[in-house]
């Protein structure tokens, strides 16, 4: 979901400087690892006693409960610029939530790892994007987002149908192919080297295939 390389006119060396920005404000970023929901509902409750917060929804880690409906936010992605790349990673999303919820129900799990070695992964999506190499830190090894993604859609093969989303998860085979906003992005500053080009790609890119009742 990466789409923003420029802060202030100027390139930034990474392909999401919004997670920069953001992580300026408390309770961003990496959630703390809570061993319950009771764990994490005394957190909120003791933040809303002390004056820290209204209320859960103050609470903008990337991934959380809501505070008020029965579901989980992710908060970590990027603005996407076309409606296809949106449609995808909600539907990845999906796909991933269900298919750990069937291998719960096979008391089947995952190692949990630290949130700094989480943090050095993010730091690396953040940086690179799809050219980006993640640590499988299950091998102790480097592994290019582009064999990870295809790991992902193997990972969620088995549930998608029942979902009825294959068609938008497999469109992160184009990201994979063509790249994310941050890339397209880049590409038409460096033909053109204007920002107010890049500004209209956007624009453009936003409203393509959006009916238009829907504008």
């Amino acid at each position: 979901s990466t789409s923003s390389p420029f802060w202030l006119a100027r390139q930034t060396g990474l392909k999401s400087y919004r997670q920069i920005i953001w992580a300026r404000f408390p309770r961003t970023g990496i959630p703390p690892d809570f061993t319950s929901y009771d764990e994490f509902e005394n957190y909120v409750e003791l933040l809303v006693k002390t004056k820290c917060i209204d209320d859960g929804k103050k609470i903008w880690w990337d991934l959380r409960p809501h505070a008020f409906y029965p579901t989980i936010e992710f908060r970590v992605c990027d603005a996407s610029t076309r409606v296809e790349e949106t449609l995808c990673i909600a539907a990845l999303i999906q796909a991933i939530c269900a298919k750990l919820l069937i291998l719960r129900d096979q008391n089947i799990g995952f190692r949990r790892y630290t949130p700094s070695l989480i943090q050095e992964n993010k730091w690396r999506a953040m940086r690179g994007g799809m050219d980006a190499s993640l640590i499988d830190f299950g091998k102790q090894q480097e592994v290019s987002m582009r064999d990870l993604a295809v790991e992902l859609l193997e990972f969620v093969d088995d549930v998608v149908d029942v979902l009825g989303s294959r068609r938008e998860v497999t469109y992160l085979e184009t990201i994979v192919r063509e790249g994310t906003s941050a890339d397209r992005q880049l590409a038409v500053y460096k033909q053109t080297g204007h920002l107010h080009a890049v500004v209209d790609s956007v624009a453009a890119e936003t409203v393509t295939g959006v009916p238009e009742l829907a504008l």
